[in-house]
């Protein structure tokens, strides 16, 4: 794998706000949201870190070439 083994936080917040948005659409939620969680972002964000989605990141490289990095192979930046 090319580039760092983390989730970086522009990637994150692409797969957060993509994700809140399906689930504002009426998506099926993939966890159990907590009592007082009821926002889509929250739960998202519970999803991701959960490590609940099926998500595919797409790392572009300077030659153009790009790499697909599946999300449970990353891990979350603090």
């Amino acid at each position: 794998m090319i580039g760092p083994p983390k989730l970086t936080r522009f990637e994150k917040a692409r797969i957060v706000g993509a994700r809140a948005l399906q689930i504002a659409m009426g998506a099926p939620v993939l966890v159990k949201p907590s009592e007082n969680v009821s926002r889509p972002v929250d739960i998202a964000l519970q999803e991701l870190e959960g490590k609940n989605l099926p998500i595919t990141i797409r790392r572009t490289l300077p030659d153009g070439t790009y790499q697909d990095i599946p999300l449970k192979w990353l891990q979350e930046e603090d």
